[in-house]
């Protein structure tokens, strides 16, 4: 047997019998019940922002299909304005009769494109701030909970 395993059976040998001090076993699990409820409480913490984030997230996708289906919707209208209006030159009888009816179009498409802007700009910046809200709520919500835990 080498020096290290003697010396490690000697040191295990003459510990056999030591004995740990009450207090030391009691500050010891003192430390452990402190520790599992600090985790209990930060776990908690944890859980609850998650789910706010995945709130967030959801209010965020909620706002970008609403996006989304607002251009899908605009793309299909201006996309049957163009076969009405080539639909509508297509008869005509006369030049001055088809270009009548294609600067017509263009004025009712510079509308209509003026509103769908004006109509996502509006929506795009409700999303955004619904989503900013949303994502500050569940931050703040979140810090005042580690704060308490703290």
């Amino acid at each position: 047997m080498n020096d290290f395993a003697r010396q490690t059976q000697d040191f295990f040998a003459a510990a056999k019998d030591a004995r740990i001090p009450e207090q030391v076993q009691a500050i010891a699990e003192d430390s452990v019940s402190k520790a599992r409820e600090t985790y209990g409480k930060f776990n908690t913490v944890a859980k609850d922002g998650a789910k706010a984030f995945e709130e967030a997230t959801v209010t965020a996708f909620a706002g970008a299909k609403s996006i989304g289906d607002k251009v899908l919707k605009n793309t299909e209208s201006n996309t049957e304005a163009v076969f009405d209006a080539a639909q509508a030159i297509a008869r005509a009888k006369t030049l001055p009769e088809l270009l009548r009816l294609q600067t017509a179009f263009v004025q009712q498409q510079f509308t209509a494109a003026g509103a769908q802007s004006k109509e996502l700009f509006e929506l795009s910046t409700k999303v955004a701030q619904q989503t900013f809200e949303s994502l500050n709520a569940a931050a703040t919500k979140t810090f005042d909970q580690i704060k308490k835990t703290g």
